[in-house]
């Protein structure tokens, strides 16, 4: 292997004198240390690389040692439930090389193999884990190992492929961060992730295997609702990526997430997610590494016909690595002092979500939702703007409607889905043909009702005509019954597609009824006094998915009321 001597170190950065050849993306050691490094730039006489780790202490003349491989991480089914930094290193626990789980094989020699087919299973701490054929190889099971219990690393099995080589099988696979692995093919984002929040599901549709981002001021909620995202999405696996953040945040998230409850099994949420941490205070290089680390993990449980979701906070402080390496650099600075190179690099990022046929034929799907910390909320600026090119679902935090204890504190008027009126089939399944209109009257009841506010400052409420005081009362019903929604409440924090589907129904109904009784002469303040709309504002805290007939109960009742308060118009006239 190619070595080189240091020759200048500064920060993350170190140049050095080659003896041998270099590839830009070759991983590389520090003699004598742990240290982790990377090649990214080459000429005939000089070397220079990001070096993952406190680069304190180093000196011109250590020595730099080649590897002959791309900066790669080791991935297997000891990654659930655990704890790990920017590199796939554990921060709790033993390391992969250290560790032995229970096997059983799920093959017999001579069957055919094929890349990404698991060939075992691995059992630890009750659960089971499947263990794939890594991509690259097939051919036929040459041997297997019998039940038991090895090391991660031991071999289990070995296949003969087509030319007669045979390569070994164990739990472990090494693959590099930056390349994509390879899949069958792609496949159209025809239906939704379900969220279980009625704004996103309702509104702002994200697809499986889409990418999103959750724009937002400090203190808008986009860890808060990244955390009810991991815990209620109908994803297999979640995998969170502490990225730059703030350490006491970032501890905050590490010591409440092993605590939260799967709602799906009951059991910790912990035993299907696996968290990568890197505060804002670890090396920068390893910060702008974690990302990538974390959709090759995404990847490698795809390719296992998984459905994962990635949640990854913040790509704000991921891009801050970006920039603080390139002055390092002496690049020239692009807009805000980034590199000219920003938009791709979140290209190459967002670009590995996708839902997907995988090398052994199954189907497996990879989300990815990135939050962005604007500066002062401003959604101007490089990489919110730039972040909106490479996204499908785009959900804005308001600062105003946070600090009116609004939740989520999603913006209906600076938010979008563009793929949402490719759902409407798969919500017609689920009993509501009517999806896409009920979602489309509620954006533009949104938009008269944000025109008419402002207009309400100046003349105020009373002196609007009656039928845009109507509009306003229906706007509220909008944001009160369906956009708004309870984490606190045992009935509110998940909301289902049938519940969904129920409360819009019952709202685009109230708000019918609502415009005839004002045509039949019911002045529009009785309308909105009325306390059946009190009653259905409250109906998500109020009714349990358990007992689906209450909405039903509750419609006859706004029938009555609606009935009851047309025929006192009548009588007194």
């Amino acid at each position: 292997m190619a070595e080189a001597a240091i020759s200048w170190a500064g920060g993350p950065i170190v140049h050095g004198r080659p003896d041998g050849a270099f590839a830009v993306g070759e991983a590389i050691t520090v003699a004598g240390t742990s240290l982790l490094g990377e090649v990214i730039r080459v000429s005939h006489d000089r070397i220079i690389a990001q070096i993952y780790g406190d680069t304190t202490g180093l000196r011109p003349g250590l020595r730099l040692a080649g590897t002959g491989r791309a900066l790669s991480v080791t991935m297997g089914p000891h990654l659930l439930g655990g704890i790990f930094d920017g590199l796939l290193r554990p921060l709790t626990g033993a390391a992969a090389d250290d560790r032995s789980m229970t096997f059983r094989p799920g093959l017999a020699p001579g069957d055919a193999v094929v890349s990404g087919q698991p060939f075992g299973t691995a059992i630890a701490d009750g659960s089971e884990r499947p263990i794939p054929v890594p991509p690259g190889i097939s051919g036929t099971l040459h041997e297997i190992a019998p039940p038991g219990h090895y090391g991660m690393t031991e071999r289990l099995g070995q296949v003969r492929a087509a030319d007669g080589s045979l390569h070994d099988l164990s739990m472990l696979e090494t693959w590099p961060i930056r390349q994509p692995r390879p899949i069958r093919r792609r496949l159209s984002p025809n239906r939704p992730m379900v969220t279980g929040q009625r704004i996103l599901d309702s509104l702002f549709p994200v697809a499986r295997g889409g990418k999103a981002a959750i724009p937002g001021g400090f203190g808008t909620g986009k860890t808060v609702l990244q955390e009810t995202l991991a815990k209620w999405c109908d994803a297999d696996i979640i995998i969170y990526v502490g990225c730059g953040e703030r350490g006491n945040e970032m501890a905050e998230v590490l010591h409440e997430f092993p605590d939260l409850t799967d709602p799906r099994t009951g059991r910790p949420l912990m035993e299907r997610t696996v968290m990568i941490a890197n505060t804002s205070n670890m090396p920068v290089a390893a910060r702008e590494a974690s990302i990538y680390t974390a959709v090759t993990v995404g990847e490698y449980f795809r390719d296992q016909g998984l459905h994962v979701a990635l949640m990854a906070d913040s790509t704000s402080r991921w891009a801050e690595a970006l920039r603080e390496v390139s002055g390092r650099l002496g690049e020239l600075p692009a807009e805000a002092g980034y590199p000219a190179y920003l938009s791709s690099r979140l290209a190459e990022f967002y670009e590995r979500a996708a839902r997907v046929e995988t090398l052994s034929g199954a189907e497996g799907s990879l989300t990815l939702i990135g939050a962005v910390s604007p500066p002062a909320g401003d959604f101007s600026e490089p990489v919110t703007s730039h972040t909106k090119r490479y996204v499908r679902s785009f959900w804005g935090l308001d600062r105003e409607r946070a600090q009116a204890r609004f939740y989520p504190a999603i913006h209906p008027l600076q938010s979008y889905s563009e793929d949402a009126e490719a759902f409407a089939a798969w919500w017609a399944t689920k009993g509501n043909d009517q999806w896409d209109a009920q979602r489309r009257r509620m954006l533009t009841l949104l938009e008269e009702e944000a025109r008419l506010e402002r207009m309400t400052r100046i003349v105020g409420k009373d002196a609007l005509p009656p039928a845009q005081q109507m509009v306003l009362t229906a706007a509220e019903l909008v944001n009160e019954a369906i956009l708004r929604q309870s984490a606190f409440s045992e009935n509110d924090r998940y909301c289902s597609p049938a519940r969904q589907t129920r409360m819009l129904r019952l709202v685009m109904r109230a708000i019918d009824l609502g415009n005839k009784a004002l045509q039949s002469g019911v002045a529009p303040q009785d309308i909105a006094a009325l306390a059946v709309l009190r009653r259905i504002k409250r109906m998500g805290e109020d009714i349990s998915d358990s007992d689906p007939d209450a909405f039903d109960r509750l419609g006859r009742e706004m029938e009555q009321a609606f009935s009851d308060l047309t025929a006192e118009v009548a009588d007194a006239g």
